[in-house]
């Protein structure tokens, strides 16, 4: 079972838009029988295997051991993942131009979609994942603003100067600055 399944297409998303699969798959973390998650939910086994085989079909869960009960295969199942993201690209973004302007909107949707596709496919049972996450917040003044994101800019110029040769381990890096939600700031004052 991975980690994490990353959704891209539309079946995989509809699949799971019915709250009585997401409980389906929730009883899917470990191995099961239909009969024993219809035992668990309440339901009859036809009805959960109905969500069962659309879950397969979508690729969500997947068919792990078969035997045979009473002359009829009865198959044991196992959700794909633990946890499931959906693309942003499903969602879409209605009326959102997709500028590539690095100071835009759309180029920092663009860089969070990517960022969010590369680390689903990580494979996280690997014994060594070097990987790092900062987040902080920075306040700066209207008038400092054009030079602050100069001086990140380029600190980040020299970092890709320093270690972009061609030998070596490679890793990405992406570093997103935008502007602070004002409820984020209420609450952060209200606290």
């Amino acid at each position: 079972m991975r980690d994490v399944l990353y959704l891209e297409e539309i079946e995989q998303a509809e699949a799971l838009l019915k709250p009585q699969r997401v409980e389906v798959l929730r009883q899917l973390a470990e191995p099961r029988t239909c009969s024993e998650v219809a035992e668990r939910l309440g339901q009859t086994p036809q009805r959960v295997y109905y969500h069962v085989k659309r879950l397969v079909e979508a690729g969500l869960v997947d068919l792990v051991s078969e035997r045979k009960v009473r002359g009829i295969n009865e198959g044991s199942y196992q959700a794909g993942a633990r946890a499931y993201w959906l693309s942003p690209r499903l969602v879409g973004r209605i009326g959102l131009r997709r500028a590539r302007d690095e100071l835009s909107l759309g180029y920092l949707l663009d860089l969070m979609e990517e960022v969010q596709a590369d680390i689903a496919g990580l494979d996280r049972a690997a014994p060594e994942l070097p990987s790092i996450g900062v987040s902080g917040e920075i306040r700066v003044r209207p008038e400092d603003r054009q030079r602050f994101l100069d001086d990140l800019q380029s600190t980040l110029r020299e970092l890709f100067t320093r270690y972009g040769g061609a030998e070596g381990d490679a890793f990405k890096l992406a570093v997103a600055c935008y502007p602070v939600h004002p409820q984020d700031l209420k609450e952060e004052h209200d606290d």
